[in-house]
């Protein structure tokens, strides 16, 4: 068993309840961690043994392309399209932020994780 894990995927994306963020949007980083069995990847060298890092980042990418009001929505999302893509996951963890969200105060990031 191990731990694969593909941070800071970086994107533009337009999710929130404001109208506003419907057309300017806004920063979002996605970090996925997938526990996993490569071992036989490891001994073998071949990557059809283990998770695949780019479909990881792919399917980030394509369901953060899709609109939500809530950062807890698209997060459900990867992690069902991660899990139903990608069998030999055995445990995963999916954190989307949300970078300067429009908040009445000075905010950083909001974050929210699935697992």
């Amino acid at each position: 068993m191990g731990i694969i894990r593909v941070e800071g995927i970086r994107t533009y994306s337009y999710h929130g309840c404001l109208a506003e963020e419907a057309t300017i949007g806004g920063s979002y980083v996605v970090d996925v961690m997938i526990e996993t069995d490569f071992n036989e990847a490891a001994i073998s060298d071949e990557l059809s043994k283990t998770v695949d890092y780019l479909t990881v980042h792919e399917i980030v990418k394509e369901q953060m392309a899709i609109r939500s009001k809530l950062i807890e929505h698209v997060a459900k999302r990867i992690s069902d399209k991660l899990r139903s893509q990608l069998p030999a996951i055995q445990k995963l963890q999916v954190t989307v932020t949300k970078i300067n969200p429009p908040m009445n105060g000075d905010v950083e990031k909001v974050s929210v994780t699935v697992s």
